[in-house]
């Protein structure tokens, strides 16, 4: 078996905290990385690592030791010096788990010429249906990736429905037939319990996670934080922004920057450990989750297992994942989320409470059960 991380190990080597999709890789290395080796990727350079640089790789990623820098060059190095290990792979699988570089030039060439059986892993296609959210040419670069995905992928492996389905309807009119899928959800991270840690703030405040990036609907919130300090003044509720910044949000950064009547209210948090996300939502009256898409949503998996209530867009992923137990409203309804958060705001409300107690019956994803949906995949395969 052979698992990909060239994503993760770029973004690590740049000191950068891990998002979903690298979750998600490391998720696998746990699981199936003793059994494995690696697959490095940069640009149009690709190797197949050997047994024991992997192991020495996976191990790193894993645990990173004080000195993970130093540690880090010197097995990527090893590893990309010869002499290589056999580049044949002939009916071995192989998970791609990130959707980077698939759209190389040579990728799906090399792919056929080292015999390998590539899983790929699809998180979303949102570059194609909804590309006005997206970089430019991504939704080009996307395209190419996922009929690399259709032409010579051995099997898919999705995360909810709602994205298998944009795939098959993707293979519709590509008019490319569909591999071998399997939907497995995902699990949320293990988030430390903040032992003897106090509330980040003593007044009432809520919570959005994520990248800073135009679908996830900054804007709407800032706005309506807006109206709440010239309803209440300084009860207003507080607002904590989480997440790095993206691409195409300079009117949510013009509001976090310039607006002088957020200040004070809005708080923003471009780099959050683990223990502090954990304490940032343990305390918060809710996750907000006003997407217009997403291919699955991990901050609505991780606030309702730790039992943080949340307030969501109305899509049709979060009810696959979530069920009915979050307060859905459509991401146009500006007065229903004023309403819904300034009912929440409330020590003891009411609305939070009947949140909290369907929360008691839902059952999340686990990892457990995702990796036995994908065990599946591949005795199918």
């Amino acid at each position: 078996m052979f698992i990909d991380i060239s994503r993760l190990v770029g973004r690590m080597g740049r000191g950068l905290l891990s998002t979903g999709v690298d979750r998600v890789n490391l998720a696998y290395i746990a699981h199936w990385g003793p059994y494995a080796q690696a697959v490095l990727q940069k640009g149009t350079w690709r190797r197949l690592v050997s047994q024991t640089d992997s192991q020495a790789l996976f191990n790193l990623v894993l645990s990173p030791p004080n000195d993970f820098g130093w540690q880090f060059k010197r097995l990527i190095l090893r590893a990309c010096l010869p002499p290589w290990p056999s580049q044949d792979a002939k009916g071995v699988t192989a998970f791609y788990l990130g959707h980077s570089e698939w759209d190389r030039p040579g990728f799906a060439q090399w792919l056929k010429k080292t015999r390998q059986k590539p899983v790929f892993f699809v998180h979303d296609l949102i570059p194609i249906t909804h590309p006005e959210y997206c970089r430019a040419g991504e939704s080009l670069a996307h395209t190419q990736r996922m009929r690399v995905v259709l032409q010579s992928g051995a099997g898919v492996v999705a995360n909810s429905q709602a994205t298998l389905g944009s795939l098959a309807a993707f293979a519709r009119s590509q008019c490319l037939p569909m591999p071998p899928a399997a939907v497995a959800q995902l699990a949320s991270a293990p988030l430390p319990e903040p032992v003897g840690l106090r509330r980040p703030m003593e007044r009432p405040y809520f919570v959005v996670l994520g990248t800073i990036e135009s679908r996830k609907n900054h804007s709407l919130l800032l706005t309506l934080w807006r109206e709440l300090v010239a309803r209440w003044g300084q009860d207003t509720p507080h607002l904590v922004v989480i997440g790095q910044r993206g691409w195409e949000c300079e009117n949510v950064i013009d509001l976090l920057e310039r607006c002088e009547v957020l200040q004070g209210y809005v708080h923003e948090v471009p780099s959050c450990p683990d223990v502090e996300l954990s304490r940032y939502l343990r305390h918060a009256q809710a996750l907000l989750f006003p997407s217009f898409c997403e291919g699955f949503g991990m901050p609505l998996v991780e606030a309702l297992n730790i039992g943080t209530p949340v307030l969501a867009s109305s899509l049709q992923v979060f009810r696959e994942v979530a069920g009915e137990v979050p307060e859905y409203l459509s991401p146009f309804d500006g007065l229903g989320w004023l309403q819904a958060i300034e009912s929440y705001s409330a020590f003891g409300s009411p609305r939070r409470q009947e949140q909290l107690q369907r929360l008691k019956n839902l059952v999340l994803p686990t990892w457990q059960n995702h990796f036995a949906q994908v065990q599946k995949l591949l005795d199918h395969i």
